[in-house]
């Protein structure tokens, strides 16, 4: 695992200027592939559950997987003038192989979802073995000094953060493309659009939800991000392989290990959000990057 580590950062660092042509997710997606070998083509979607915060699957391999789900689906098969009801549409997911999943050309809003969640799953698995640093029952902020006065980015209306860096002595800011999201007490710390890249520059730490991987705007947050500063990966997407993440920056990844993919799968499909997965379902990791 160390020599495969060692190539893929020296070719992160090639590419470090042309993530168009080297996204994040299609790396992370080739490395998954590449440590699952051929197991990868026997793997199939077991059961899948798309609610209306999150994306839930459970795959043949027995690991689950979660991603938040974007507000605009209008590129389903719903939404299509043709209707749809081709291999990967409602009532023809299970059994499917996770392999022509990811072979769908021109994939809709909500396939790349269940990708995501797919690779989330797949991700479950991998991160079990030997080389990676967990820590169990934890949210990252915990892991997080802010005794000190720092400054602190929050991008994503992430509330439960906003609440705690707010009333403590560090100075928040908060970046969020729908900013009726964040709530009016705490719309003072909000950071209009053409301050952010200045805001995220002069940050210490920086939070980001695990949207952002969903909706491409990670590889972009990451450039403008200084190697000083500690950046958090946070939320149900983010659980992924994190070589890839770390290579690219990521100190930390906050994400949700599924302790029983039924009852999770059981909530999603009644409108769960991340935060009722944990009282039965679901617990808080952290992913550390030691390197």
């Amino acid at each position: 695992m160390n020599r495969v580590k060692c190539l893929l950062l020296f070719g992160l660092r090639l590419n470090r200027l042309n993530l168009l042509l080297h996204m994040l997710l299609d790396e992370t997606f080739e490395l998954i592939k590449l440590r699952y070998g051929s197991r990868f083509n026997h793997i199939t979607i077991e059961k899948l559950a798309a609610g209306i915060f999150l994306t839930g699957i459970k795959l043949s391999n027995g690991f689950s997987g979660l991603a938040s789900n974007e507000t605009d689906r209008k590129d389903s098969c719903t939404f299509n003038r043709n209707r749809g009801f081709g291999d990967f549409t409602p009532g023809n997911f299970k059994g499917r192989k996770v392999a022509d999943l990811f072979a769908v050309p021109e994939p809709t809003c909500f396939i790349k979802t269940v990708q995501l969640a797919v690779m989330n799953a797949l991700s479950a698995k991998l991160i079990t073995e030997p080389g990676y640093r967990i820590i169990e029952n934890t949210d990252p902020i915990e892991l997080i000094d802010l005794t000190f006065k720092k400054q602190v980015c929050v991008v994503g209306a992430f509330l439960t953060y906003i609440k705690k860096i707010a009333e403590s002595n560090s100075v928040l800011k908060i970046i969020e493309l729908n900013e009726n999201a964040v709530p009016e007490e705490y719309r003072q710390y909000y950071v209009t659009p053409e301050l952010e890249e200045e805001a995220i520059k002069k940050s210490d730490i920086v939070f980001i939800t695990g949207a952002s991987l969903a909706n491409n705007t990670l590889e972009k947050l990451l450039e403008n991000i200084p190697d000083k500063t500690k950046v958090i990966l946070v939320g149900p997407t983010s659980g992924l392989l994190p070589d890839v993440l770390f290579a690219h920056g990521v100190d930390i990844i906050g994400a949700t290990s599924i302790t029983n993919p039924d009852k999770m799968l059981e909530l999603v499909a009644e409108g769960a959000a991340g935060f009722h997965l944990f009282r039965s379902c679901a617990t808080k990791i952290c992913i550390v990057n030691e390197s």
